[in-house]
């Protein structure tokens, strides 16, 4: 039976799986939500759900993430994502048999080499029918593989909502499954691997709901929302009752930590402070000390103002309706001077080969933002002063976003004097 789902995708129900499903060729006309034809790279292809099997392509494997006051807001999706994304991706034909490998193989020459969507879809399609007739696994890391790299696709088509129809798709089928068979004795693996590839799909959906061509942020937040909500439920689970003969292992303290991040940057988005505070607290607490990442994580910053962890803490005005006690300003000044003094004191003690560029531009952006805390303050000498070494420490590590908003705050300093 063949159910018709979206414009460009088809599901089929076989006997003895819960689906097999087949894409045909988009229409590649622009529409709302396709780019400007200009030279612009794509966004990158975020989370630990793309576990695949095949050569996949990557939108920025060559390109240095240059983190800012401006764009660390994408930290968690691009930090751990592209540390998982190296670790997990890298796969080989050699997992496919020869009649899917083979379409494989010309569907990635047309995303990779000749780029042609249409083509190279008609490939992917073929792999995924052929998989199908010679009884691949469709929940399998190689055919899921397949799947995502369609999503890929059609992100570097610009396809923004084709992609989320697809990953749409998937996610449906993946849950469908663990209702269905998740909890019957033997599936007990493939249940913890196709739940957390759930959680990592959920990731991605809320990045691309989020995004400045689709900018459906309700439907963002509740993608968010249950990716972390799954994550300390199944790692809840485990803790109370154990691990089960076969589960294997959740996912780690750092993937975790990604999934709490990236929602902590959505409620930052939307000056939600009080909200954001609290997961970058619970993720910085499992992240080690000798990682830069626990820098840059005490100062994530939105994308629309220098804000970060320090910062929501003096920022944080939960609703008047909220039951909790108001903090009193002087109160939440402090806590987030302490921890914007935290942020360069872990700096100060991360050491090569495990220093990283986050590091050094980390303590540019903890120290313009000890500036900032100074000037609600009202301390304008103080603050000025703070400016002038975080402009110092982004001249000398090359961060040009950093003495450029150092400069502004120096001027908009002055001015008020």
């Amino acid at each position: 039976m063949t159910v018709a789902i979206a414009p460009s995708v088809e599901v089929r129900y076989s006997n003895n799986r819960c689906a097999s499903w087949t894409v045909q060729p988009p229409d590649l006309q622009p529409s709302h939500h396709v780019l400007p034809k200009r030279n612009q790279k794509t966004r990158p292809i975020p989370s630990f759900w793309y576990t695949c099997s095949i050569p996949v392509y990557t939108p920025a494997a060559n390109t240095s993430i240059f983190l800012s006051p401006n764009i660390l807001f994408g930290v968690g999706s691009l930090i751990y994502t592209n540390y998982i994304y190296n670790t997990y991706i890298i796969g080989a034909f050699h997992k496919f048999p020869e009649p899917v490998a083979q379409r494989l193989r010309r569907a990635l020459y047309y995303t990779n080499i000749s780029l042609s969507p249409p083509d190279a879809l008609k490939y992917y399609r073929q792999a995924l029918t052929v998989a199908d007739e010679l009884g691949m696994d469709p929940f399998s890391d190689e055919i899921l593989g397949v799947k995502f790299q369609i999503v890929a696709l059609m992100e570097k088509s610009n396809q923004y909502q084709k992609a989320i129809d697809v990953l749409e798709l998937v996610r449906r089928d993946c849950l469908k499954w663990i209702e269905l068979l998740g909890e019957k004795p033997g599936n007990e693996g493939k249940r913890t691997r196709i739940l957390g590839k759930q959680v990592g799909i959920s990731v991605k959906l809320g990045d691309l709901y989020s995004g400045e061509y689709i900018q459906e942020r309700e439907k963002a937040e509740e993608a968010f929302v249950w990716a972390v909500e799954t994550v300390l439920k199944e790692k809840k689970r485990r803790e109370e009752q154990g691990v089960k003969e076969g589960e294997g292992d959740w996912m780690t303290d750092e993937e975790i930590g990604a999934s709490l991040e990236t929602l902590g940057n959505h409620y930052e988005s939307k000056d939600l402070h009080y909200l954001a505070a609290p997961l970058y607290l619970q993720c910085l607490s499992l992240i080690p000390s000798s990682n830069c990442h626990s820098v840059v994580l005490s100062i994530s910053p939105s994308p629309s103002s220098l804000n970060n962890l320090s910062i929501s803490l003096a920022q944080q005005h939960p609703p008047s309706s909220s039951t909790s006690p108001h903090t009193p300003a002087s109160t939440q000044i402090a806590s987030a001077r302490a921890w914007a003094t935290k942020a360069l004191e872990i700096a100060s003690t991360i050491k090569p080969p495990n220093r990283t560029e986050e590091c050094d531009i980390g303590c540019a952006v903890a120290t313009h933002n000890l500036g900032e805390l100074l000037e609600m303050e009202g301390d304008k000498p103080g603050a000025r002063k703070r400016y002038e070494e975080a402009r110092s420490i982004a001249k000398a590590v090359a961060f040009q976003e950093g003495v450029e908003r150092a400069g502004e705050a120096l001027r908009r300093n002055k001015k008020g004097e």
